[in-house]
């Protein structure tokens, strides 16, 4: 289960305050499929990597796992992103010298683990996300939705409490989009919980729940009341802005609650 309480970030530009977290508050139960969404500027990035672990607010606390996120020494940061969190980036961030095989097996050298125990989660992660066939081929012999299978593949590998990806269909065509779609919803049937950081609300309503962030605020979120029995299996999206236009109606409506 991730907690994030009141996260605050404030960057400094040009002489002024810009507030890229202002007060978020969210939680993620196990098993969840989560999409954040918002246009650039929103501070789903400055969020995905309070979540990811590579940068910290100015105020607030998160817990993973019943661990305190803000508390950690740099390399208990470094152990903890290695262990519990898989990343699954836009770019893809693949070795290009590298085989499918060996960008794979990276993270698990690091994690210390002995061959055999290596060998077989290589394996046992491209099957999955059905490139068994293609195991010793180098990024550039692959297409973009194969090298973002790598990418996903490289993350399960590890075993992960948390799949955390950053635009992953940002660089792809309409047909391998779906295919990656596909692959991560397929992956939350499975059981692993998984947060999805986009701009396209298209591919934002594939996910199980869908959190709208605005100015460093989240402003929806089809998810409100989730219990941790609703979090196993429902969390339709009902309640999602179509619009920007039901957007700003549902903010004036929350406020006009709070008025009442």
């Amino acid at each position: 289960m991730i907690i994030l309480k009141d996260l605050r970030k404030t960057y400094s530009l040009g002489g002024e305050d810009v507030h890229a977290l202002d007060g978020i508050s969210l939680t993620v139960y196990d098993h969840e499929f989560v999409a954040i969404v918002g246009a650039s500027g929103s501070g789903k990035s400055t969020l995905m990597n309070m979540i990811g672990c590579l940068d910290t607010p100015d105020e607030g606390s998160y817990i993973i796992d019943g661990e305190d996120v803000f508390s950690m020494s740099e390399k208990q940061l470094a152990i903890l992103r290695n262990r519990k969190i898989g990343f699954i980036f836009q770019q893809f961030n693949l070795l290009p010298k590298m085989t499918a095989w060996e960008n794979v097996e990276l993270p698990l050298i690091y994690q210390g683990l002995p061959a055999a125990e290596r060998k077989r989660r290589v394996e046992e992660a491209l099957a999955r996300v059905g490139l068994a066939g293609r195991m010793h081929h180098r990024p550039s012999q692959l297409s973009g939705g194969q090298q973002q299978r790598v990418a996903v593949a490289r993350a399960l590998a590890t075993k992960p409490s948390l799949l955390l990806a950053d635009e992953p269909t940002g660089n792809l065509d309409s047909k391998s989009t779906g295919d990656i779609m596909a692959l991560l919803k397929e992956l939350h049937g499975q059981g692993n919980t998984i947060i999805l950081i986009t701009h396209d609300d298209d591919v934002a309503r594939q996910a199980q729940r869908q959190v709208r962030i605005m100015d460093g605020r989240i402003v929806a979120d089809s998810g409100d009341g989730f219990t941790k029995a609703a979090a196993a299996g429902s969390g339709s999206g009902d309640v999602f802005p179509e619009t920007a236009e039901d957007l700003r109606q549902s903010v004036d409506l929350s406020d006009e609650g709070r008025r009442t």
